[in-house]
């Protein structure tokens, strides 16, 4: 459905696999909707439906302002990445100034099991400055924004790292000082026979990755680590006040759907 000169858009703040899922059930419903991504390559994995927009860029100050007023914003439904706290922060904000409801929707933690070789820790700076790395074969599934950071280990450890198959993701790892051959570019989640194959070809000591959920493959690689006997260190999510968080897609939905009905109402009304 496309929305009339009166009437809001729901905008949707993709970068996971529940955006898609939501995406689609809010079309399904027909509820006109934008759905906001950081690459191209995440925007194919959209439906191409009527009353659904797919738009490219990283939004940030005047753009985002900008954009929810082109876009006539009425309510934003927050299924980003959780570790993407820049784009929630800045969402929650334009929400409370501009009056507007904002839903979260948050994957479900993966809980750790009591195993020593499973370790959690507080951000990125606690495993730059842990002795951990050193004379280690070390893999990273953090994603490529955070390979820049790993550049002063290149020379005191082999640092191999799985990243997104995109232009971007690529460019930024060699940057980073990745070589071709320490490079692998795959969308998670892995299986666990593909994800144990891959660290026993690279001989990994260490493996370091981010607290993203069942979705990015956080269980799975907890089994490969018990299995192999290789320390899995998890970088747990920044902290975040949200002002609503559902973990629950189908209570979005029905909650996006009363929005937009009652939208219709006053607009016809």
């Amino acid at each position: 459905m496309t929305p009339t000169p009166e009437q809001p858009q729901l905008w949707i703040i993709g970068g996971t696999g529940e955006a898609v899922v939501l995406a689609s059930g809010l079309v399904d419903l027909e509820i006109a909707c934008v759905v906001t991504v950081t690459t191209p390559a995440a925007s194919q994995a959209y439906p191409s439906r009527p009353g659904l927009q797919v738009q490219v860029g990283a939004l940030a100050g005047e753009a985002l302002s900008g954009f929810i007023q082109q876009q006539r914003i009425g309510a934003i439904l927050d299924a980003s990445h959780p570790f993407a706290i820049e784009i929630s922060q800045a969402a929650i904000a334009a929400a409370h100034q501009r009056q507007i409801p904002y839903w979260r929707y948050e994957r479900p933690a993966v809980s750790l099991p009591a195993h020593p070789l499973v370790r959690q820790v507080a951000d990125l700076n606690q495993v730059l400055r842990s002795g951990l790395l050193a004379q280690q074969r070390v893999l990273l599934t953090l994603g490529y924004r955070w390979l820049w950071a790993f550049q002063p280990w290149q020379q005191q450890s082999t640092l191999f790292a799985r990243i997104l198959p995109s232009p971007v993701a690529l460019q930024a790892a060699l940057a980073a000082g990745f070589s071709p051959d320490r490079l692998i570019a795959l969308r998670p989640p892995l299986s666990v026979d593909l994800e144990l194959a891959l660290w026993q070809h690279w001989q990994i000591t260490t493996v370091i990755t981010k607290a993203s959920g069942l979705a990015g493959g956080e269980g799975i690689k907890q089994t490969v680590c018990q299995r192999l006997g290789i320390p899995l260190w998890v970088i747990d999510r920044p902290p975040l006040s949200y002002p609503f968080v559902s973990q629950d897609l189908r209570a979005l939905v029905g909650i996006s759907h009363q929005w937009w009905i009652s939208k219709k109402i006053s607009v016809n009304f």
